[in-house]
């Protein structure tokens, strides 16, 4: 799979040989297990149907959001609520299969180091209760449970093999979102166990992701309960979408500064959190085949979108709703004619962790109730 690098954003980070084994086989645990589809959508964490109540969507009860102006910021707690509040004990040694092909034994978690581009890994090791032996954190894990830790990817999204082996870690949980792969080579070569994960971010991701690493920590009931109640969050956040009239047309562009201007389409991750909030997301719409594409005039224009997504630091760099109006094509739009753009942090939008479900609601909020 082909690696699309945008500032601080990864699509499809997992590389076609970095794929994990057919299944792992039984003892293991598998660190790339595969997606479940329509997870808390129209399934539930093993696959089964789900049936959510059609009636009572609090998204109906708003206003016309095409009523709506200027701009609003879709915000989520700080806080992270373990799933579990008792000590955990986690079985050990475990066996994981990681995804770069290895099979990695881990048999002490009191040093915990999860590190990727998205803070994921990290709010996962909290959100399941193990955060008092996270030694250390990436710049994207940034709420406030970590903020106290030490970085070791001080310049922005790449390891510090120096600064990982100061901190003595008893285990690496990372993928190919973030690196040099030369740094997690150099820390298996002293001794430390490094399990891969899948680096893409998809909410279809999401069971397989916290179940893979609490497998490996040697917590999986505590990687159950995370799932379910993870599961419950976005069943709930689901409730926004509107049940009538046409759906609102929205797109998220990614930019930083003049240099990088994108509209995202099928495949971005921003796509399904359109689709979450019963929204169309017009790069999908319009035809567009990659998850990100250069923004023309002539695209924007066509796509007529009726609200603007934009991760806040990005709107932050070209100036705000002011420098968006600038950009050709975005005032000719429904969107650019009423300044109508939501933000949100870059390190929640596209992270699809465990608190996946407060981020649709916070982003529906936002676009349908702000």
């Amino acid at each position: 799979m082909t690696v699309l690098a945008i500032g601080a954003l990864v699509v499809g980070a997992c590389a076609a040989d970095d794929s994990g084994p057919d299944g792992a086989e039984p003892g293991l645990v598998d660190a790339c297990p595969d997606p479940v589809e329509g997870f808390a959508v129209s399934a539930d964490a093993d696959g089964n149907p789900l049936h959510r109540p059609t009636s009572g969507q609090a998204g109906s009860a708003g206003p016309d959001p095409r009523s709506l102006s200027g701009q609003s910021t879709a915000e989520i707690s700080a806080e992270i609520q373990p799933v579990a509040t008792d000590d955990l004990t986690p079985a050990l040694p475990v066996q994981v299969a990681s995804c770069d092909g290895e099979t990695v034994e881990i048999t002490d978690t009191s040093r915990i180091l999860a590190v990727d581009l998205y803070g994921t890994l990290g709010e996962i090791v909290f959100s399941l209760g193990l955060g008092e032996h996270v030694v250390g954190r990436d710049t994207s894990t940034g709420f406030r449970a970590a903020e106290h830790l030490p970085v070791v990817t001080p310049g922005g999204h790449d390891l510090n093999a120096e600064a990982v082996l100061d901190l003595n870690p008893s285990v690496v949980l990372t993928d190919t979102s973030i690196g040099p792969p030369e740094v997690q080579q150099q820390l298996r070569d002293a001794g430390i166990p490094v399990v891969f994960f899948d680096g893409t971010r998809t909410i279809d991701g999401v069971p397989g992701q916290i179940r893979a690493v609490a497998g490996a920590l040697g917590v999986p009931e505590a990687g159950e309960a995370l799932v379910q109640r993870t599961q419950d969050e976005i069943a709930d956040a689901m409730a926004w979408s509107p049940t009538d009239g046409e759906p609102l047309r929205i797109a998220f562009l990614y930019t930083r500064g003049g240099a990088v201007q994108l509209l995202a389409g099928p495949g971005s991750g921003a796509d399904a959190m359109i689709q979450a909030i019963g929204a169309v997301d017009v790069g999908t719409d319009i035809g567009l085949d990659r998850p990100f594409t250069q923004i023309t005039s002539e695209a924007l224009i066509n796509a007529r979108p009726e609200l603007i997504i934009m991760m806040t630091k990005g709107l932050e760099s070209i100036g705000g709703i002011d420098g968006l109006s600038k950009i050709p094509g975005v005032a000719q739009t429904p969107a650019g004619e009423n300044q109508r753009v939501v933000d949100m942090d870059d390190t929640q939008l596209l992270s699809f962790g465990p608190r996946t479900g407060q981020t649709i609601a916070a982003l529906a909020e936002a676009v349908y109730s702000p």
